[in-house]
């Protein structure tokens, strides 16, 4: 391709008339179209073929992105589900790849794209490209007010621990739209948020505690022996019955980070686990398939743990941690 055509070009796309102001004529297009080494978007839009062999899903949904917006002229906002995979932030998998845009113009819809008729004020838009896109908060609350409670607060979570977003930004956004439909499916999934979640199935796992009619644990909880000596953070805890809740994801067993095997991370967590089983404290462990239909099962066994207070001396102290953009208390 030519250098001048690859410099005009954004995640790899075009449009014929750059093509033709880079020296290119209609017979080289549509011979470069005939030998599929560019394939064609959408009418005047293009890209080479082996960039979009490449591609990613996350980046062959911003080039269908780039591509709808260069044939609509008054350029509106990427926005929900488009601009959560822009930011990065958890996408369900039953999100549409509809490429989805807002605009304070007229709503319509066409191949493959949904434009929304909504205000933008100042803040709640992001550069991107030669475009724009909705904010993160503005994203999430744009999302929450579609997707399952579950689904928004997933993502919700997952943004505040990576700091892409306070909750203070998110209550801004949930205030902005208040006139909004579905905005109070949205408030309801930023009071279910919490931070301190550091992965989807811890999520889903305090959610389904919660629907289960338990009261809410604390998250990410520090435990110490009695002489100050740090002996692990547990995932969730219940400070008056002393209970801890893991969830065993099976990243923690194949992630380098935690260890350098398997094997390496059952023995670490076995020391960790026995240290603090040693001083009183009960421990569920809870992977993805207990939230399944076994889910009553292992609900009744929080509940008849949290209906047995800890009784004797307390070996060990719990200190509370707060959400990435506050500070850490005592439990």
């Amino acid at each position: 391709m030519h250098p001048e055509l690859s410099a005009a070009a954004r995640l790899g796309v075009f449009t014929s008339q750059e093509a033709l102001r880079a020296g290119y004529d209609v017979e080289d297009i549509r011979s470069e179209l005939r030998s599929r080494r560019w394939s064609r978007l959408r009418k005047g839009v293009y890209i080479a073929t082996d960039e979009l062999a490449t591609a990613t899903d996350r980046d062959r949904h911003l080039i269908d992105c780039v591509a709808v917006l260069l044939g609509l002229a008054d350029r509106p906002v990427l926005s929900h589900a488009s601009a959560a995979r822009l930011h990065e932030l958890i996408v369900p998998r039953s999100a549409s790849d509809e490429v989805r845009l807002t605009t304070t113009g007229q709503w319509r819809r066409g191949r493959r794209y949904r434009v929304a008729q909504a205000a933008l004020v100042a803040g709640e838009t992001t550069p991107w490209l030669e475009f724009a896109a909705t904010s993160v908060a503005r994203t999430l609350v744009d999302c929450a007010r579609e997707w399952s409670v579950t689904d928004a607060v997933v993502a919700m979570d997952s943004a505040i621990n990576e700091r892409k977003v306070t909750r203070a930004e998110l209550l801004e956004a949930v205030l902005g739209g208040r006139h909004r439909v579905g905005i109070a499916k949205a408030a309801r999934a930023l009071g279910l948020a919490d931070g301190r979640a550091e992965s989807a199935l811890e999520t889903r796992g305090r959610l389904a505690i919660l629907a289960a009619g338990l009261p809410r644990p604390e998250l990410q909880v520090e435990i110490h022996d009695d002489g100050g000596r740090f002996l692990g953070r547990v995932d969730a805890w219940y400070e008056d019955a002393a209970v801890a809740i893991e969830f065993d994801g099976l990243v923690k067993y194949t992630d380098p980070r935690y260890a350098s095997s398997a094997g390496q991370v059952l023995w670490l967590e076995k020391r960790r686990e026995d240290a603090m089983r040693a001083r009183g404290i009960r421990f569920v462990r809870i992977g993805n398939a207990d939230l399944g239909p076994p889910w009553t099962e292992t609900a009744g066994q929080i509940g008849a743990l949290l209906a047995a207070p800890f009784i004797g001396l307390r070996r060990f102290r719990a200190v509370r941690t707060d959400e990435p953009d506050g500070a850490s208390d005592v439990a």
